[in-house]
Formats: structure tokens, C-alpha cells, sequence
């Protein structure tokens, strides 16, 4: 079976202004565990539960180690500055996840449960020609496991 088998080809997407509050209520709405961001028919992003969920966490300070009398950095102002965008930015491309881990629609679904499992990634967007095809989760996999059994019966 194929990854296009189970994908959803209708998929609810925003744009990198679209307001977070609109991108949440989507999901809401919609039932959905994720949203991919397009550009010009491009996938540039893809906001997650995940994602929304980190919003409400508290802001970490910067780590540092402390050596006599000096405290040196463990991470760079760039990724402080970052994470605070990410948790305190009003528009979709504020808090998407810009490396977008995808899948072609003529893989197996082996490779689709592969890439879930050991990347931990849900939803998936699909890619086809550098165009978003489709999307897949978890649960289109598990629907696909539950329509299985019940045919064997």
C-alpha cells in the first residue's frame, strides 16, 4: 500500500501571515494535529500541536555554566531569541517549524511509520514536484489498521 492510499488530499492550510488564533481554531475545529504553512503553492512550514502547546510553557531562561567567576553561554542569543519568538510571535510563521520533514505519495507505508516513528513526526505533509499533495497522520494509519481488521472478519 501506498502512502497516497491513506493520505488526505484536501488539506486545511494557512499562510505565513495567518494569525495563530486563527491557525489554533482551525485545528480545533477541524479535529487536526497539524497545519501545513504554503507560499506561492510552496510547503515553507508546518505548525504542530506541538507547537501551540510549547506557547504555554515557561520561558527558560538562557543556560549557562558557571566557571570562578564567569558564566558562559550554552546556547547562542540567536536560539534565546528564537524560542521567545517562537513562544510570543502572533503569526503563523512566527511558530512554524521551518524544517519541514515530508514524504512522497508512492512511498510505501512502510517508510511513512518509519519516518513517524524514529523522527516523531504528526502530521506529514506530501510532497509531489515540490507541491503539497497531500497530508498524512497517525490516525490515517490506525484507520487504515482498523478497515484491515475489519475486512479480515
Amino acid at each position: 500500500m501506498k502512502v497516497r492510499d491513506i493520505m488526505t488530499a484536501e488539506v486545511v492550510v494557512a499562510h505565513p501571515d495567518t494569525s495563530v488564533n486563527l491557525v489554533a481554531r482551525l485545528m480545533a475545529d477541524r479535529d487536526i494535529s497539524g497545519i501545513p504553512v504554503v507560499e506561492n503553492d510552496r510547503l515553507v512550514g508546518i505548525i504542530t500541536e506541538l507547537d501551540l502547546i510549547v506557547r504555554n510553557t515557561r520561558l527558560e531562561p538562557p543556560a549557562f555554566f558557571a566557571l570562578l567567576d564567569a558564566r558562559i553561554p550554552l546556547e547562542t542569543p540567536a536560539h534565546y531569541q528564537e524560542r521567545m519568538r517562537h513562544m510570543l510571535g502572533t503569526l503563523a510563521r512566527d511558530v512554524m517549524t521551518e524544517k519541514v520533514v515530508s514524504i512522497g505519495p508512492d512511498e510505501e507505508l512502510e517508510s511513512l511509520a518509519e519516518i513517524m516513528v524514529k523522527q516523531r513526526v504528526n502530521p506529514l505533509p506530501v510532497v509531489e514536484d515540490d507541491r503539497l499533495v497531500g497530508i498524512v497522520s497517525r490516525s490515517d494509519i490506525i484507520a487504515m489498521m482498523a478497515r484491515d481488521l475489519d475486512e479480515q472478519a
